[in-house]
């Protein structure tokens, strides 16, 4: 399904393409996908140009996937990739940490939630959960914190694309232990996992999923 994530975006701009593909090579989307309902409304926040959201609708026809982003231009991209993907995938703007109204089967977010205060990750993460179905899941994929080396090799990286070329919004990074984000929804009495994906990569990849009583 990659494959054919990738393949909508073929008429976009080069550097959009590009972009996607260095995407989807450093980042384990497999995993996160299958942590996914096969079936429902999936929610994606911060969703960038849409390629996970992408992925996550081709790979599963019973889902219908939303993306919303604070980046307009992102969105227009994502928007021209949608077309090829019928009915089932479809892209909004949204402001910073914003929760659209649900009810939704699933709220997922990748590599967003750093770029938020603690705060507002956690503020984030109560409103998703309030706007799950009843059985809903989160899905969160975010670096954890560690091994040492890895953190700081992903630190440098997100300040070259967030504060020198610009390609992310916004002006700090709070990484927040996995484990940390994990007790802040099993205090709204929501069941966890938490999983690392980084076995061969360069980045501290984590994943974390919980999920709400039916």
């Amino acid at each position: 399904m990659g494959a054919a994530a990738l393949r909508l975006y073929a008429p976009t701009p080069a550097a959009v393409r590009a972009h996607v593909h260095v995407r989807w090579w450093s980042a384990p989307f497999e995993p996160v996908a299958a942590a996914l309902p096969a079936t429902g409304r999936v929610l994606e926040i911060g969703c960038g140009h849409g390629l996970f959201a992408a992925y996550a609708a081709l790979g599963a026809p019973g889902r219908r996937v939303v993306g919303v982003d604070i980046d307009a231009d992102k969105i227009a991209h994502a928007h021209v990739a949608a077309r090829g993907a019928g009915s089932r995938l479809s892209f909004a703007v949204a402001g910073s940490g914003a929760v659209p109204p649900g009810p939704w089967d699933a709220v997922v977010v990748v590599d967003m939630l750093y770029l938020l205060p603690a705060g507002e990750q956690r503020r984030l993460l109560t409103e998703a959960a309030a706007v799950l179905a009843p059985g809903g899941t989160i899905v969160v994929k975010e670096m954890g914190t560690e091994p040492g080396w890895k953190v700081r090799w992903n630190t440098l990286q997100e300040t070259l694309s967030v504060k020198v070329l610009g390609i992310t919004q916004g002006s700090s990074f709070d990484f927040v232990a996995p484990r940390e984000m994990a007790g802040w929804l099993e205090d709204l009495g929501m069941t966890t996992t938490l999983q690392r994906l980084d076995r061969g990569r360069l980045h501290p990849h984590h994943l974390l999923v919980a999920r709400r009583a039916g």
